[in-house]
């Protein structure tokens, strides 16, 4: 094989989208052979190059030359007409885009997998991959026993395992990952690296972004970017040699104390003898035991980490506090010292909670800005949010200032970087001050200095409010100081 002729190229392309130049000038030569890694900071420009791949994205200078397509057509028959390089590019995000089985234009809702009969509507593995058999060339991904699962039940890992199925159904010449490790517990991120290498063992080529040390042994190139330039291009060999602080993280304003203390200085949260308490919680799906024999008590000020591989049970535990989940009536559960059941409803339980997860970002639409996403917070509604005051309007774009978001404040939301939006949606959580906040793996997509300033906000925070913290992370080192319980589970059990 020569390693030397070319598979893809970017010739000196300046790409705009919108009223914003994501790429002044930039220039990028893949080789038949090669396959490549892109690194660098949030908002570098990471996912925007493989958009850009994809033709999503106006080139206004220089050009793409997609050489990999015209030998397809040299030397295959196409009767086609509207057959293009597109047909031969594969995509996987880590945000699924499934629909309902009762109307294709019908998006999952947030609550869907905690409602039995709602989850019903959701196609199966299956049905989605429209398959009778796994072929063997995807044996690696472990499918057979999620063939009949229904895709809203899916776990993290299991859900990018689908995902990447249904492209290879496609036999693409190329195959491009966007951070496919996010989300993933340790064993899971050893399995994708595995079925990665896998996937390029097999011939086709592939180009992912991830973080300079999660690459496979098989990718063979990285790519460095910052701010829309190419920062270096490198051999694997040459790139694990060099210092991981060589590669420049995005600045980041310092925590400005004051600004948080001014902005709780007048809140007062209503005092409670226990915040949640889980008295030999059991849940289940049919057959399907996801939650057996919890018992958990977290009173105010408390500061938890839960802890747990994928698919352990710790978003239906989540469900079940945050008041989303049906079972929660069945079950001996206490939320703000009130028995679920008693009479109060969801939104009495959810004024009380700051609510931070990834796959919030995906029940937003397009059209929402960021000050809307954060003024959702005073609702508790994910979409069109309830009109808000001036006051509580300037409360929000206060949180913004604190965690040096502000600029973006009427930018769409789904067009700002992987980072502003966690942001945005942590002050969605703090605008109403609640005495429990949830965080659900909050650091997914954020570069190592800005979880540095993520968790630095938080024990801001926690100094100056007496608030009780429930965090959820596959990485430990993202924990708060401030965090001193631990629950642990495995299989929907506490170890």
């Amino acid at each position: 094989m020569d390693s030397q002729q070319s598979f893809l190229s970017l010739s000196n392309i300046t790409v705009r989208y919108l009223d914003k130049t994501l790429f002044p000038s930039l220039s990028w030569q893949i080789n038949k052979g090669t396959n490549w890694a892109i690194v660098g900071p949030s908002g570098s420009g990471k996912t925007a190059l493989l958009n850009t791949i994809l033709g999503k994205f106006n080139i206004i200078n220089g050009s793409i030359h997609y050489d990999f397509y015209d030998n397809y057509r040299a030397t295959h028959t196409i009767t086609d007409p509207w057959f293009n390089y597109r047909n031969l590019i594969a995509f996987v995000g880590h945000h699924h885009t499934f629909k309902n089985l009762s109307n294709t234009t019908t998006d999952f809702y947030y609550q869907q997998r905690f409602n039995s009969m709602d989850a019903d509507n959701s196609p199966t593995v299956r049905e989605y991959l429209e398959i009778d058999t796994i072929p063997d060339s995807m044996k690696a991904l472990r499918l057979e026993n999620l063939l009949e699962k229904r895709l809203i039940k899916l776990s993290n890992g299991e859900t990018r395992r689908v995902m990447i199925a249904r492209s290879l159904l496609q036999h693409p010449q190329l195959l491009m990952l966007d951070n496919p490790f996010i989300g993933l517990d340790i064993q899971a991120r050893k399995e994708f690296t595995e079925m990665i290498n896998g996937i390029i063992a097999s011939g086709t080529t592939v180009i992912l972004s991830t973080t300079p040390t999660e690459i496979p042994e098989n990718i063979t190139h990285v790519l460095s970017l910052d701010q829309g330039t190419v920062t270096g291009s490198y051999t694997r060999a040459e790139f694990i040699k060099l210092p991981v602080q060589d590669f420049k993280s995005a600045t980041l304003p310092g925590i400005d104390a004051e600004k948080i203390a001014a902005l709780v200085a007048d809140v007062s949260i209503p005092t409670f003898d226990t915040i949640v308490r889980m008295e030999d919680i059991n849940v289940k799906y049919g057959e399907n035991i996801i939650l057996k024999g919890i018992n958990w008590v977290v009173k105010p000020n408390d500061k938890w980490a839960l802890l747990g591989p994928n698919g352990a049970g710790k978003s239906t535990l989540l469900s079940l506090i945050n008041g989303d989940n049906p079972q929660a009536y069945a079950n001996k559960l206490w939320l703000f010292d009130r028995k679920r059941g008693s009479g109060e409803s969801i939104w009495d339980i959810k004024k009380k909670i700051g609510f931070v997860s990834p796959e919030l970002h995906q029940y937003f639409t397009t059209r929402d800005h960021c000050i809307k996403v954060i003024c959702s917070g005073y609702s508790d509604i994910i979409g069109t949010p309830k009109p808000v005051n001036q006051e509580q309007e300037n409360k929000a774009r206060k949180w913004m200032e604190v965690l040096g978001i502000e600029q973006y404040s009427d930018a769409p939301f789904k067009q700002v970087s992987e980072s502003v939006q966690r942001l945005t949606l942590l002050a969605r959580a703090l605008v109403k001050n609640p005495p429990l906040l949830i965080f659900d793996e909050p650091c997914q997509g954020l570069d190592f200095q800005q979880k540095l300033h993520f968790k630095q906000v938080i024990e801001q925070l926690c100094e100056h409010l007496s608030i009780a913290l429930i965090f959820v992370t596959h990485y430990e080192e993202e924990l708060p100081a401030c965090v001193d319980k631990f629950i642990r589970l495995n299989k929907g059990e506490m170890i």
